[in-house]
């Protein structure tokens, strides 16, 4: 059979972070799915895919090799790459959208791909808590065959409309990952966290080490995207145990004292934070504390050791994808931890 047709099935999307020839591995597999191409289908040669898509010649070496590893095709000497077998479960297509890169959303990626395995094609964007960008990929992508949504909604500014544009979405399942919001008019799954209550609950545990502080300042800027349900856990925490307590929306203009304990969202932050530090004789951990969202492995080493309030990134990933796996609705809380080390 000649395989001229498998192309109207190679769509790269150039907007996805997805690598392109994971893109075109799940082109094929669909095509497989859904009886566009049967077994024993002559594939394109290399040679034909890198001219016909545009891609270099090493990602379309890379594709056929992804799916002969995966069984999907085979190959003869000479007559090149064919479709050896029908018989293989990926009836779950995802569209996957981040707020941004980072570390501990890496951690989030890695773990959700992981737990989903072959299961499932994933098509990766990011809209940089843009909320512009936000509404361009989901309105691009509503229509499509995906069989999940799962979306993390952080944004700048604009996030009030997220709802009317998540809104939009009638196939397929949703699911909110990291932070839930209102307005949502269908059933949906989620895995977020209590902004308010995780650090409310981390200060309350930190309290024999911030006692020897006397005023606890949260480094929140005035544009960000955090919740600011994190701000209400840290007033009412502060109130309740009788802390002096400040928010800073600026930290390159912020005094740095004696007695002073921070709390700092952002890692340039937290930089900026420890640059002020250095030119002081202030001693961290003793003079001064700092405490820092979200574990990332370099904070175990840095000034002998960072403490940290931090999601639970890796479990976070897993359960969205158990979500996934499950077609369930469910909305669970995701665990939150405090890590004490000698910063503070």
């Amino acid at each position: 059979m000649a395989s001229e047709n498998i192309y109207q099935f190679l769509k790269i999307n150039e907007e996805s972070i997805t690598p392109k020839y994971l893109q075109i591995a799940n082109c094929v597999m669909h095509a497989v799915q859904i009886n566009a191409v049967t077994k024993d289908y002559l594939l394109p040669s290399i040679n034909d895919l890198t001219y016909e898509l545009e891609i270099s010649r090493d990602t379309a070496e890379k594709a056929l090799r992804y799916l002969k590893s995966r069984g999907v095709i085979g190959s003869v000497p000479g007559k090149g790459y064919f479709i050896a077998n029908t018989h293989f479960k990926q009836s779950i297509k995802v569209f996957l959208l981040f707020n941004k890169l980072s570390v501990h959303k890496k951690i989030i990626y890695d773990s959700f791909a992981s737990r989903l395995g072959d299961r499932a094609a994933i098509d990766f964007f990011i809209y940089n808590n843009n909320f512009s960008l936000f509404k361009k990929l989901m309105q691009k992508n509503k229509d499509n065959d995906y069989t999940h949504y799962v979306i993390i909604p952080h944004f700048l500014e604009g996030g009030d409309k997220a709802n009317e544009v998540i809104n939009e979405i009638k196939k397929g399942q949703l699911i909110l990952l990291d932070k839930s919001i209102s307005g949502i008019d269908r059933e949906y799954g989620a895995v977020h966290e209590n902004f308010e209550q995780d650090i409310y609950r981390a200060l309350k545990a930190s309290l024999p080490q911030l006692s020897k502080y006397q005023t606890i300042k949260i480094v929140f800027p005035e544009y960000t995207y955090h919740p600011v349900e994190i701000l209400k856990g840290f007033h009412s925490f502060c109130s309740e145990y009788a802390f002096n307590h400040k928010v800073v929306q600026n930290i390159e203009k912020e005094k740095v004292s004696r007695g002073e304990a921070f709390i700092n969202l952002m890692e340039d932050d937290l930089v900026i934070l420890l640059g002020k530090i250095q030119g002081t004789d202030l001693k961290v951990g003793k003079d001064i504390g700092i405490i820092s969202y979200n574990e990332t492995p370099w904070k175990r080493f840095m000034l002998n050791g960072i403490t940290t309030i931090s999601s639970d990134f890796k479990k976070m990933g897993e359960m969205a994808a158990d979500l996934v796996l499950n077609n369930s609705k469910e909305q669970k809380e995701v665990p939150f931890s405090l890590t004490l080390r000698n910063s503070l």
